[in-house]
């Protein structure tokens, strides 16, 4: 076991731009693709998350100055948000985490194979997404079968939110043969997002309000394209931060950059992934029937090259400090948070249409919900953290901890313990 699970820490450590590479060329050979084929499609899919990682990193360091300025106003916070990359990390201590890959990936070809689900799920990376609410489970229960049954359960239960939302995600994003794996967003953002459009659907006035980036362009002109936006938003953000022209210069420009460069880094990732989408449709039919379907299940970073992504995440991004700063009761400033709010904004923008009103709205109340059930399970957050070791002084949380089966998972150690 301790070898397993050395192999797959050493494996998921690399990170997405090594994993993805590996699992689409073994892909590519399953499919019957040619070898050099197969090579090229997996080089191109890692050359596309490191322009991912790139874009994203451009981003953060362009709006650091604002938020580096909304960190100084406040004080009291009593509740570190330590960010994904640590919680993920703390999740392979739990003593199930090697089983969990390989269990995950058994019952996916099964399931596909019974045509139970056409969604394959080649998104290992993301298996932290089970990983951190089993671990959860195991040290607030101090039971095994309980955390590693939770871990196994969500990378089925993802599965299938991959087949609901499968069609809205293609139309939308226009990315064909591909669905959304990654749990926290499809399972905890997405119908959060779903139930504010309801609601609004209700609000007089709010509901025939829709202001989309392709409408915005049509009728600004150049004004409304992406790079003008990213440069208009940027500078605005800088003037209410109170930057000086060093700064806010940087800020705009970077917005801008990100703007352009994201659809243009999605494009790369999905000319590595479309070879793979059809050779997999073609084997798919030949074995199970014309009508067979399959979708690649990927992260949600996928979907970053909507403009309507980008420009939802900068606007965001201050209103979430600011009622961090201004609402009661919030322990957290919201640091793990914000590294988030771009990846939310996939689900709340496709939920909406690519309307940026109700995508501001639902991606807001969100992180507002999402920064008070931060505070609520930070004690078994710690609990968790601490029994793997990351040492922290004082309590610790993250908006991972947040999705409604963690906070079940608490929930439920406070009743029975």
């Amino acid at each position: 076991m301790e070898t397993l699970k050395s192999i797959m820490e050493t494996i998921t450590s690399m990170g997405a731009t090594a994993i993805l590479p590996l699992v689409i060329f073994i892909l590519g050979l399953v499919f019957r693709m040619k070898v050099g084929a197969a090579i090229k499609s997996g080089i191109t899919v890692g050359i596309g998350f490191i322009g991912l990682g790139l874009v994203v990193g451009l981003l953060n360091t362009a709006l650091h100055p604002a938020i580096e300025y909304y960190s100084k106003i406040g004080s009291g916070f009593t509740v570190a948000d330590i960010g994904w990359p640590a919680v993920g990390a703390a999740a392979w201590v739990a003593p199930f985490a090697a089983m969990v890959i390989p269990i995950g990936i058994i019952l996916n070809l099964v399931l596909v194979r019974l045509k139970l689900t056409k969604t394959l799920n080649v998104d290992i990376w993301n298996y932290m997404h089970f990983l951190v609410p089993g671990a959860l489970a195991y040290f607030v229960f101090d039971s095994f079968f309980i955390g590693l049954g939770v871990a196994v359960a969500l990378s089925v239960i993802a599965l299938f939110i991959g087949d609901l939302i499968a069609p809205r995600w293609q139309k939308y994003y226009g990315l064909e043969g591909t669905t959304c794996t990654t749990m926290i967003h499809i399972g905890w953002t997405l119908p959060f997002a779903w139930l504010v459009n309801k609601v609004i659907d209700y609000i007089p006035g709010l509901n025939k309000l829709d202001v989309d980036l392709e409408s915005v362009q049509k009728r600004l002109g150049v004004f409304g394209e992406p790079a003008i936006i990213g440069v208009i938003v940027g500078a605005l953000l800088g003037l209410l931060t109170k930057q000086d022209i060093t700064k806010i210069v940087p800020m705009a420009m970077g917005i801008a950059g990100v703007m352009v460069l994201l659809p243009k880094v999605v494009g790369i990732l999905m000319e590595g992934l479309n070879p793979i989408g059809k050779s997999a449709k073609e084997i798919m039919q030949k074995q199970m029937g014309k009508d067979a379907e399959l979708n690649i299940g990927m992260d949600c970073a996928l979907a970053l090259g909507d403009p309507a992504t980008v420009t939802v995440t900068v606007i965001t991004i201050p209103l979430t400090m600011l009622c961090a700063l201004v609402l009661p009761d919030i322990k957290i400033f919201p640091i793990g948070v914000l590294m988030s709010i771009i990846y939310m904004t996939t689900m709340t923008v496709m939920v909406s249409n690519g309307n940026v009103i109700r995508s501001i709205i639902s991606t807001l109340l969100f992180c507002i919900v999402v920064m008070y059930l931060g505070g609520y399970v930070a004690p078994g957050a710690t609990q968790f953290l601490n029994g793997a070791g990351v040492g922290l002084n004082g309590q610790g949380t993250d908006f991972v901890l947040t999705g409604p089966w963690e906070i079940l998972t608490y929930w439920l150690s406070t009743v029975f313990h």
